[in-house]
């Protein structure tokens, strides 16, 4: 496996192009709606490396090595030698009929192939239930094929994401990197929040949406947790998230995605089924940072030593830790050791099993690592 990192920005475009001779297998990107919507970057790009292999997604911001930014875009190329690729996408309204859940089962059939081991997902951030599209996945996928991912972003906005499949973006969509024969790859997701309060019980859902806590307005509560951050709501929330315990007693942790004033309710990444128990929780910068550095030793153990690793946090991580973003970063890049290319995004939702071994998840606040090894 070889990879090269370039990077854009409109004020000074690509840096760093790759010269090789030969294609890579893929161009994986990551980069702000807008400078991705505007299309120079792409189609500057496409000039010297074939478009068909662009596949990414927007961001709440770029991981370039070691270095965090806004508004750029990040291309890594990457040739592989002992493994193989397949592509797929799907719609979310076209394939699944609104049903992120369907859509997941039809994803995972369209990268049926021999000698699959892992698959890369990246998706629309606004408009799927990550949830939903999680259990499709796993339901139809092999047990021994591994599965990480995130959900694309778009910044604080909240309003649109886009995802990138064979060179063309769209919103709604689903992509998949499935990779095959001799690649080694490896998973870890931590969150590093402490939870506080009382535990709730969620006394009224729909999907992802949440009404009640309870027997009270989601909303209202929030706010009155939420003080002066409730102001700027939603963002405001992605310093308080929830911690859920799921049917199969795993916490997980979910953020807001956007609120109902009309209806006093939240809308999250991940579903809420009434019953589950949730608090509160909130920041710890010191074990934010050492998450990363448990999410990357979790990653090693299938690997050994990587060759090239993909990072996704959580855009409520990047709102606590502001400048000491790039610390979670360089913790995992120390674990990781020296010649490591990496890359990465801020997502609205992070997609890896919670231990090795496990059932993928949808997560949110976490840091979650993939790496990869021929």
């Amino acid at each position: 496996m070889r990879t090269h990192l370039s990077h854009f920005s409109p004020e000074r475009g690509w840096e760093q192009l790759p010269s090789s001779p030969l294609p890579p297998d893929l161009v994986l990107l990551f980069g702000g709606r807008e400078v991705l919507q505007r299309g120079e970057a792409l189609d500057t790009l496409a000039a010297c490396l074939p478009r068909e292999r662009f596949f990414g997604c927007s961001t709440a911001g770029e991981i370039d090595e070691a270095t965090v930014s806004d508004g750029t875009v990040v291309a890594t190329s990457i040739w592989l030698d002992k493994s193989r690729l397949v592509f797929a996408s799907v719609s979310i309204d076209r394939d699944g009929g609104g049903s992120a859940e369907v859509a997941g089962r039809e994803l995972a059939k369209r990268l049926a192939v021999e000698g699959l081991r892992h698959v890369f997902v990246l998706s629309d951030g606004t408009r799927v239930n990550g949830t939903q599209l999680v259990e499709g996945l796993t339901a139809a996928l092999p047990p021994h094929v591994s599965l990480s991912g995130g959900l694309s972003g778009d910044g604080e906005a909240m309003r649109e994401t886009v995802v990138c499949h064979a060179g063309e973006l769209t919103s709604g969509l689903v992509t998949g990197i499935g990779f095959a024969g001799e690649i080694r790859v490896g998973t870890g997701s931590m969150g590093g929040w402490d939870a506080f309060g009382p535990i709730r019980k969620v006394t009224r859902a729909s999907g992802n949406v949440l009404f009640e806590l309870d027997g009270e307005p989601a909303l209202t509560l929030y706010k009155r947790y939420l003080g002066e951050h409730a102001a700027t709501l939603p963002a405001g929330a992605l310093r308080f998230p929830l911690k859920l315990v799921t049917a199969e007693n795993v916490p997980v942790v979910r953020t807001i995605l956007g609120v109902d004033e009309a209806t006093q309710s939240m809308t999250f990444a991940g579903e809420l089924r009434e019953g589950s128990d949730v608090q509160l929780m909130r920041a710890n910068f010191d074990r934010l940072v050492a998450a990363g550095e448990h999410a990357a030793e979790a990653s090693l153990s299938p690997v050994g030593r990587p060759e090239f690793a993909i990072l996704v946090s959580c855009v409520g991580r990047r709102l606590v830790l502001k400048q000491r973003a790039e610390e979670e970063v360089e913790a995992v890049r120390a674990v990781l050791g020296q010649g490591v290319s990496t890359t990465g995004f801020y997502s609205y939702g992070e997609l890896a099993p919670s231990t090795s071994g496990a059932r993928c998840q949808l997560h949110n606040q976490t840091m979650t690592v993939t790496t990869f090894a021929e």
